[in-house]
């Protein structure tokens, strides 16, 4: 079967009935945010590989990451100066009959930062008017900010986004921050009102680092688009920090600009641009001066009648085709998203005149994606972690290779080389932008992998002569990086890339059984040296490499199988049967699985490439071990093998036994009498999973986070719970750490670990593919759902959609709906349900939507 649509004829006539996306007025919406719920909310608003600026929760416009760096807390503005200089920020003129015109700054109030010393408080554009109360709603990549104030007569709504539609990697990859300012009057007399935005010309500067140097704001007005474009004469064009931005406008109404501020002298430099613009809420050009960060403002002066309500917007563009290779500031390996555009005032010009179709497509995923009868807290997990794939974290170089931190400091990258054991957790990228996921498998088997097998677990840059720098494997890395590409294979169906990269894939199993390694008895259990994402070496076998390496080999034996190769399928399917009876036998205590260690004795007895020298000194006595502790993502290996539908690597119940043991001792309801000895990312009354508990026996020195929470693990935990449909522990899981990140202690959008916005969180999607129960191959054309009668989305990294499933009596009543490109289908199934199959060729065609029943015939 063949089901064709394009997203915006589906949105306007097959949506359950709905009205088309352009006719709607509002957002969609999923959390709201108020009060002391304002305080941290910071919501990247930015594309895949290009940077971001953040939307605060009071309206605030910061955290200007543009350039090739991370910058949290950067305002663009220079340090440097009277302490009169102004962040970027956006301000209101107000016009009344009768009455002095007043600015006012569009934001809430100020978080509560105040400083007594000499420069008083520090809050952003301290000391400016603004609205007395501020409420934030999202639904990422939706931000809404409310503005009201009893004593204005205008009500403001500030939205933010970027285009996110999913198997649409370009359109999700802009460059752009596009802010709606929706005004209305609800005063009972006509207003005049003037909308300005002001931001300094700080190319040269990212930050932290660089300098700013003859730079020049430049006013356009080309094919209806208006604004001021940012540029350098002076930057050196070889610099991470050279390159362009534009504050531009769409709208048809007055416009009035400043590409340069009088100079910076005491309170001056503001007072003049504030009498300026509330005096008739027009801007008047200023002589240019010798200024190496000259301001510039735009402003969009209308009238509103009683009542009513206009919606202008502007758009903030960047393009900085310069980055280093992680740290390394001496090789610029490039930025992908500057090959498609010649300056950001190319960027804004086909924006804009695609914009109205790109909000929809937006709108038409988010809602989908709402609509699908699945728990808030996983629509909320998901979605907002989402945020993370279009901050710094990750990027692509100007060859289009995605390549990832493991979190960004405020200005430095965290953890180089798209780490293998942390991006292994990552299940948001592959199951909505398939391609970008892909060019991660081919750094790693294409760039990392040695001819003996053995890849590094940080990938160094530039890739075609410095991927295998690193030198170490990391034994969870490795077995994850063949389950992922085993995913990325079955969810594109591209055998080219199948064939391609499997002699290395191959090579990257057997790499288990050299002498000295992982499994150099090759009797399908792990008892060597296996550095993993704990940062130290495991001796002898465990459940956390257990699970990845059962999973490895099971996805290499279909892989295999695929390729006609029958001998090395059956060696796979061998070790997989005696390596899982063996967990189960011999680490399975009753309750969980635990290490047995095994001290290697000498160094000659580990083959080179599996220590990383951060773990034990002592081969004799091993510190930094597991053994019988209850590692809290224990079966991170399993939850991959479900997502991936390789079925059960152990016995279910024993799987179903050890979530149980998970919450009866790594969980915490109150973290105030939990002593920590490393970082801590929950405290005081919040509620966590612990990395790992030790109801027994402890070693003296465990693995160095055993006491500490990380997000990623707690997720993977959660999504375990979920497959074995223990939804009560597995959703009070997912909640305990949305509530710590409830935008009064922490952002919303930014959960951490090693740094901010970290990769392994990105594991939350894992939930949607939980409770939905959705698998999808391309390779043999293949669709599951859970049977369970709801409406569900999907979406397979290439396209998405979404599936209603109705009780029809002794049968199930199925339509399915593609919001983008095809999908061919031979067989659909609900899981425990039925199965039912096509015939090749039968085709829905495009604008509707495929219909059919499905019989209650499985096997079971």
């Amino acid at each position: 079967m063949k089901i064709r649509s394009k997203w915006l004829v589906i949105v306007l006539s097959l949506f359950l009935g709905t009205t088309s996306f352009a006719q709607q007025k509002e957002w969609p919406v999923l959390k709201t945010y108020t009060g002391e719920y304002l305080k941290r909310v910071a919501m990247p608003v930015g594309g895949i590989g290009t940077g971001t600026v953040s939307l605060k929760g009071n309206g605030a416009i910061q955290d200007w990451e543009i350039m090739s760096s991370p910058a949290k807390g950067f305002n663009a503005i220079i340090p440097q100066g009277p302490p009169s200089n102004r962040a970027a920020f956006f301000v209101i003129n107000i016009q009344e009959e009768g009455k002095k015109g007043q600015a006012i700054l569009l934001e809430g109030p100020m978080s509560d930062r105040y400083y007594d010393g000499e420069r008083g408080a520090i809050g952003t554009n301290h000391g400016l008017p603004r609205f007395a109360e501020a409420t934030f709603k999202t639904a990422y990549p939706f931000g809404q900010v409310f503005l009201k104030d009893k004593d204005l007569p205008v009500a403001v709504t500030l939205g933010a986004f970027n285009p996110l539609i999913p198997g649409n990697v370009d359109d999700s990859s802009i460059p752009t921050a596009i802010l709606s300012y929706k005004v209305k009057n609800i005063s009972t007399k006509p207003l005049t009102i003037s909308l300005a935005g002001t931001v300094q010309n700080f190319i040269g500067f990212d930050g932290s680092k660089g300098k700013t140097k003859k730079n020049i704001n430049t006013f356009k007005d080309q094919d209806g688009l208006k604004g001021i474009h940012y540029t350098s004469n002076g930057v050196d064009k070889k610099s991470f920090q050279w390159g362009t931005f534009s504050l531009a406008t769409n709208s048809k109404e007055q416009i009035s600009y400043r590409t340069n501020w009088i100079p910076q002298k005491w309170g001056d430099t503001t007072l003049d641009f504030w009498d300026d613009f509330t005096e008739d809420g027009l801007l008047e050009e200023r002589p240019s001066f010798n200024a190496d960060a000259p301001v510039g403002s735009l402003a969009v002066k209308t009238t509103l009648a009683p009542g009513e309500e206009k919606d202008i917007r502007f758009f903030i563009t960047w393009h900085f085709p310069n980055r280093p290779a992680w740290r390394n500031q001496k090789v610029n390996v490039g930025n992908y998203y500057t090959t498609k555009y010649k300056d950001s005032w190319d960027v804004a010009e086909k924006t804009v005149a695609r914009v109205s179709e790109l909000e929809a497509a937006t709108e038409a995923f988010v809602n989908t994606f709402l609509e699908s009868d699945i728990p808030e807290i996983t629509k909320e997990a998901s979605l907002f972690n989402l945020a993370h794939l279009r901050t710094q974290l990750g990027f692509r170089t100007k060859e289009g290779h995605f390549l990832g931190w493991e979190g960004t400091a405020d200005n430095v990258g965290r953890g180089i080389g798209s780490c293998t054991h942390v991006w292994n957790y990552d299940q948001t990228t592959p199951f909505l932008f398939g391609e970008i996921a892909q060019t991660m498998r081919d750094t790693e088997f294409g760039y990392a992998t040695t001819k003996e097998g053995l890849m590094s677990f940080r990938i160094e840059l530039p890739l075609n002569t410095s991927a295998q720098k690193h030198g170490v494997a990391a034994a969870d890395g490795q077995m994850g990086s063949i389950m992922k590409f085993y995913r990325e294979w079955q969810l594109s169906g591209d055998d080219a890339f199948l064939k391609k990269h499997w002699p290395m894939v191959k090579k990257a199993l057997e790499f288990s059984w050299i002498k000295g390694g992982w499994d150099a008895n090759k009797d399908g259990v792990m008892e060597g040296s296996q550095h993993n994402t704990m940062d130290v070496e495991y001796f002898g076998p465990n459940p956390q490499m257990g699970f990845w390496y059962l999973g490895a080999l099971k996805a290499s034996e279909k892989m295999a199988q695929h390729l006609g190769e029958k001998s090395f399928a059956k060696t796979c399917e061998k070790l997989y049967k005696n390596g899982s009876k063996w967990l189960d036998a011999n680490l399975f205590n009753g309750e969980y699985y635990e290490q047995d260690i095994q001290p290697p004795m000498l160094q000659e007895n580990v083959a080179d490439g599996l220590m990383m020298g951060m773990g034990t000194k002592d081969l004799t006595t091993p510190d930094y071990q597991l053994g019988k502790g209850v590692l809290v993502d224990q079966l991170v290996g399993q939850v991959m093998a479900h997502i991936l539908d390789l079925g059960y690597l152990a016995k279910e119940t024993n799987i179903k036994k050890t979530n149980k043991a998970i919450i009866k001792y790594n969980y915490r309801e109150n973290m105030s009498k939990h002593a920590n000895f490393m970082r801590s990312y929950a405290l005081g009354d919040e509620s966590a999973l612990l990395m790992a508990a030790y109801p027994g026996e402890r070693p003296d020195k465990p693995f160095p986070y055993f006491t500490e929470v990380m997000t990623g693990f707690e997720y993977t935990a959660a999504v375990s719970m979920l497959y074995e449909n223990q939804d009560v522990i597995g959703l009070k899981t997912m909640q305990d750490v949305r509530d710590r990140y409830d935008g009064k202690k922490r952002s919303p959008f930014n959960e951490a670990e090693f740094g901010n916005h970290y990769a392994r969180s990105m594991m939350a999607w894992g939930s949607v593919l939980a409770k939905t129960g959705f698998h999808y191959s391309a390779v043999d054309n293949s669709m599951k759902f859970t049977a369970k009668p709801g409406i569900y989305f999907w979406s397979n990294g290439y396209q998405y959609g979404k599936v209603e499933i109705l009780d029809d009596g002794k049968s199930k009543k199925v339509t399915l709906t593609v919001l983008n490109g095809s999908v061919e289908l031979s067989s659909f199934s609900l899981d425990g349900f039925g199965t039912i199959s096509f015939r090749i060729g039968k085709t829905v065609d495009e604008n509707k939507v495929a219909t059919f029943t499905v019989k209650n015939n499985d096997k079971k």
